[in-house]
């Protein structure tokens, strides 16, 4: 039996990175996995990247669930409310996950940069995306599992704590979502719904493939390449690792006595016995304490 057959689940944002490896592996898990963002087929989104929901809707129902591919920009309260319409319509109110997973920040922050010589208006919209986005995907969202008092709702985020993350503006739209968590479960707990916020460690995404200038099957090329940062590139995980991680804590028992917390995927992992797909078992934990960034 697959622990998720039978579930619904959104994940907001699951066109590319963090967002498609969860819905994959919610797909693997047996649910059924509403894929939203802005990218289609035929027409990409400003970030102008060529993964679609489409393909990631794909995925999840080759994996074993089954993929709907919605168009919807998290930033339009109309299309978010039509989205949880669409779902209480076809699947008679039930909502069993809500991954908020939407960002959009990757163009906008401008590292090593005092707050106020950063650009306003990039600032801003980074907030507008990775915040303002969650606050009305989980406003119209959270509704539905109140009147089945059940149901968990999580955050996506970068971190698992408060401190400065080396811009002011990408550290407010990382650490809002782990307040978000965290308010949102004292206002859920006492209809039976669970809050947590979520964090890889060093993410494997297409964007830092790219960055790299590596792809998944030689991504290690990149540990000698010279380049900021690549020797830490050793220890990253592949966007299926939060994701199997996230699977399973879906389908755990307790959700309640975890609401209002953040998971690392290393302790997901630790917990869980998650292995990532390229077999390894990175533990971002462990080697940012040793190196100081935690």
């Amino acid at each position: 039996m697959k622990p998720l057959h039978g579930k619904i689940a959104v994940v907001a944002g699951a066109t590319r990175g963090a967002g498609r490896g969860i819905a994959v592996s919610l797909g693997e898990a047996g649910a059924t996995v509403y894929c939203t963002g802005r990218s289609i087929r035929g027409q990409a989104s400003d970030l102008n990247r060529t993964e679609t929901i489409e393909e990631t809707a794909e995925l999840v129902t080759a994996r074993g669930g089954l993929g709907i591919p919605i168009k919807v920009d998290h930033t339009v309260e109309s299309e978010v409310r039509s989205l949880f319409e669409q779902i209480r319509a076809e699947q008679n109110g039930q909502l069993d996950v809500l991954v908020n997973n939407i960002w959009g920040g990757e163009q906008l922050t401008e590292w090593k940069t005092p707050f106020w010589k950063h650009s306003l208006s990039k600032g801003l919209l980074m907030q507008e995306r990775a915040v303002k986005t969650h606050l009305i995907t989980s406003y119209y969202g959270a509704p539905l599992m109140v009147e089945r008092k059940q149901g968990l709702i999580i955050e996506v985020t970068d971190g698992i704590d408060y401190r400065y993350r080396g811009s002011l503006f990408y550290s407010l739209a990382k650490i809002s979502p782990i307040h978000l968590a965290e308010a949102m479960a004292a206002d859920l707990n006492p209809y039976g719904v669970s809050s947590v916020a979520v964090t890889p460690g060093f993410l494997r995404s297409e964007e830092m493939l790219e960055h790299f200038g590596v792809a998944e099957h030689n991504w290690l090329d990149a540990v000698n390449s010279g380049k900021p940062d690549a020797e830490h590139f050793a220890e990253s995980e592949t966007p299926y690792y939060i994701g199997r991680g996230i699977a399973a804590l879906a389908a755990s028992n307790n959700l309640l006595e975890r609401s209002g917390q953040v998971f690392p995927s290393w302790q997901l992992s630790d917990e869980f016995g998650i292995i990532d797909v390229d077999g390894r078992h990175p533990h971002w934990g462990k080697y940012a304490k040793l190196h100081g960034f935690l």
